[in-house]
């Protein structure tokens, strides 16, 4: 029998087997110029003219045709001077809904490049409103074909989901290792590809069960215990394969046909076994924080995948001790995030370790009704909250990852839905990956600000659970500097545009301002599967304003435009098996305008 001061994982056990570019040019010296690697490229450029290009008084007269054609003509140099430049031919092909022209170069040119055309035709020519690159869009953000997607609540667009395809648009992970400090790993199908190194640093061989101390296997061969092995009274355990259903949260393969999808599918799991029967030792564990973050540990060999963040979902009772606390100084100062769960004790997180140790990213876990879970500590060293599922209502109301089906020995892969803050934070180093991935010169310090400041408000009234909820698109966004209103703010401009649309996480209201009549405003939605979006226009007295809605390519599908005095709703239906950009735009009509007589505001729902 043994007794240690040891820390264990920290879940509860229950199982079931596009952004578009700026709309000036000039913007994209700061956008993306590649994704997941590779160069993005385009070989079309859209331009809007002013209205007032050509006077309404030839319009209607009976040159007008010819006015309109030379007109053109006079364009058509201006783009195939512009072109020459990048020694492309330009030809018209068509125009737009929203009253611009596209226009075609003879090959694709890297979209830097394109930007910088479109800045010059922008600045030469004053009867152009705007030029940008017609930037060509992918559909990475659409949902992934893993079999369980849809019962992922935990990482969907809504009030309580991480928002993880909003994410995907600017990163998936790539580049970025993430340590899982743990019970190791099984090599899952839905996993395997994406394990990189690992240790095992278990050196009790009773604890380890896998006959040997420490060396470079760090696969899971079981934490079974009998009764009493743990302790007095301490009931046989089942293997719980811990660290796997961990990884998996973080990094599972995605669009692989099969299973889930991690948040961070592009990111790599440097697999550290901590944890075996029983337990682990703070030593161990200490140690691996060293480790993995690049550190030299005196006997092991140098580590060649060093991890950007560390997750720790484990704890036990008590203060910060001191091995701990120079382990968490020393990783991070060689630039990991260390993100930590808070603890399952339903209790101020202050006495729990190493949650309460300083420089940690201390979660706390809500369920699918956004209310802060049963069992999660909570207190005001809690940094932010992470979906970690409340099995009080149903097993399939916690969250879904990777496992293995071996009650003791390993056995075949399997799915299972567990609960705890063990469970919460790989969402949040998910996260981390993410950003770090979208910018890899954040310090921890920035992760952590960024992640708390870009957190969304609490669905529920949640007390001691952190910044807010964790929202992986805010989040990325935030790494990256754009710019993206918070739900129920006012409107960020400039807005005046699809490709500078707000970002609304609905169900939201949203207030903003015409503050001329030549003024517009677009906000952006992603409408889950099979929901119907309502927007609701409430103009300002003595003002009429009309409500537009748009689907991605643009196409008009519902207008509302009632007149002064009323409330325009319009709505449309996303009828597809998976989630759809929608945009509504909200144009003057008549009446008032201003700073203070212009204020609207529109709500979007489903």
């Amino acid at each position: 029998m043994k007794y240690c001061n040891q820390w264990a994982p920290l879940f509860l056990r229950s199982r079931l087997a596009i952004a578009l570019g700026m709309a000036l040019s000039t913007a994209f010296a700061a956008q993306d110029v590649a994704v997941n690697g590779k160069p993005i490229n385009t070989d079309r450029i859209i331009v809007k003219y002013r209205a007032d290009a050509i006077s309404s008084s030839v319009l209607a007269s009976p040159n007008s045709a010819t006015a309109v054609a030379t007109l053109q003509s006079e364009r058509q140099g201006r783009m195939q001077a512009a072109g020459s430049q990048l020694g492309v031919s330009v030809k018209f092909v068509r125009g737009t809904g929203l009253g611009a022209q596209v226009w075609k170069l003879d090959r694709a040119r890297p979209l830097t490049e394109v930007a910088a055309m479109a800045s010059r035709i922008a600045k030469s020519d004053p009867t152009v409103e705007y030029a940008e690159p017609d930037r060509l869009l992918h559909h990475m953000a659409a949902a992934p074909n893993d079999s369980h997607w849809f019962e992922q609540w935990d990482l969907q667009n809504t009030s309580v989901g991480i928002n993880v395809l909003g994410a995907w648009d600017h990163s998936t992970g790539t580049g970025v290792n993430v340590a899982v400090i743990d019970t190791g790993y099984r090599p899952h199908a839905d996993l395997a590809a994406n394990v990189v190194g690992g240790y095992d640093m278990v050196n009790d061989v009773v604890m380890s069960n896998d006959g040997d101390g420490r060396d470079a296997d760090a696969s899971d061969p079981g934490d079974a215990t009998n009764e009493g092995e743990c302790g007095v009274g301490e009931p046989a355990t089942h293997s719980s394969w811990h660290g796997t259903h961990v990884a998996g949260t973080i990094a599972a393969i995605a669009n692989n046909g099969i299973g889930v999808a991690g948040i961070a599918p592009g990111a790599k799991i440097v697999p550290m076994r901590v944890l075996g029967r029983c337990g682990g030792y703070t030593a161990d564990i200490a140690d691996a924080m060293i480790w993995a973050s690049g550190g030299e540990v005196t006997g092991l060999p140098h580590n060649t995948h060093p991890a950007r963040v560390l997750n720790l979902s484990l704890g036990g009772g008590g203060a910060c001790d001191v091995t701990s606390q120079n382990a968490i100084d020393a990783a991070r100062a060689n630039g990991a995030v260390v993100v930590v769960a808070a603890g399952n004790e339903t209790r101020d997180v202050s006495r729990s370790s190493p949650a309460n140790c300083s420089g940690v990213i201390a979660v706390a876990a809500y369920g699918k009704t956004g209310t802060r879970a049963y069992y999660s500590n909570f207190g005001n060293l809690v940094d932010i909250s992470g979906p970690g599922g409340d099995q009080s209502t149903g097993d399939s109301d916690g969250t879904l990852s990777i496992l293995n089906n071996g009650l003791s020995a390993p056995g075949a892969d399997s799915y299972a839905y567990y609960q705890g803050t063990s469970m919460a934070a790989p969402h949040v180093s998910a996260v981390a990956a993410l950003m770090i991935s979208a910018k890899p010169s954040l310090t921890p310090d920035e992760v952590e600000s960024l992640l708390k400041s870009s957190a969304k408000p609490f669905v529920a009234s949640c007390r001691g659970c952190g910044a807010g909820m964790l929202d992986a698109y805010a989040a990325v966004q935030a790494a990256i500097g754009g710019t993206r209103p918070p739900a129920g703010s006012n409107e960020v401009e400039p807005n005046n545009s699809m490709e500078t649309a707000n970002e609304v996480l609905a169900p939201a209201t949203m207030s903003g301002t015409i503050a001329l009549a030549l003024d517009k405003d677009y906000f952006k939605v992603t409408v889950p599967a099979r929901h119907t979006l309502v927007g609701k226009l409430t103009s300002p007295k003595k003002a009429d304003y009309d409500l537009y809605l748009y689907d991605a390519e643009g196409n008009q599908v519902a207008k509302s435009i009632l007149g002064e005095g009323r409330v325009d709703v319009a709505s449309v239906k996303n009828y597809t098996s998976t989630s759809a950009v929608y945009y509504a735009r909200v144009v003057y009509e008549s009446g008032l305008t201003g700073s203070t007589n212009g204020m609207y505001t529109l709500n979007l729902s489903w």
